[in-house]
């Protein structure tokens, strides 16, 4: 499947394909910027197409990522089990707890989730 664009609870959603190409630099979470420009809200990205960098903040990898979708002006979903990462990071279960509270970048552990918050904030 390649990534659609595809309304969920009333939200224009970028689904990402989970065998789709990894996020390993920014340019590449500018590319899903790009393709969210046909009219997309929110890109939903499958958890383990993000580089592992993203999951160690001291790389700031994930900084620079969540900034540049914040820039668009567009949410960004973590989908997937993350809890391997967040059992090696305090300072990663901080920036997922801050991040679930705001309405720019959440982590959710599936789509249903993801849905289930859209419908949250609409």
């Amino acid at each position: 499947m390649p990534d659609v664009v595809q309304e969920r609870a009333g939200v224009q959603v970028l689904v990402c394909d989970p065998a789709g190409p990894r996020v390993t630099t920014v340019q590449d979470a500018l590319d899903l910027i790009g393709a969210a420009f046909l009219g997309a809200e929110v890109v939903a990205v499958p958890a383990s197409r993000l580089d592992e960098r993203f999951f160690s903040l001291g790389t700031r990898f994930a900084g620079e990522v969540m900034q540049k979708f914040l820039n668009y002006r567009l949410r960004l979903a973590v989908v997937g089990d993350i809890s391997r990462h967040l059992a090696a990071s305090s300072a990663l279960r901080a920036l997922v707890h801050e991040s679930n509270r705001a309405d720019h970048v959440w982590f959710v552990p599936d789509l249903d989730a993801l849905d289930a918050r859209l419908r949250a904030v609409a």
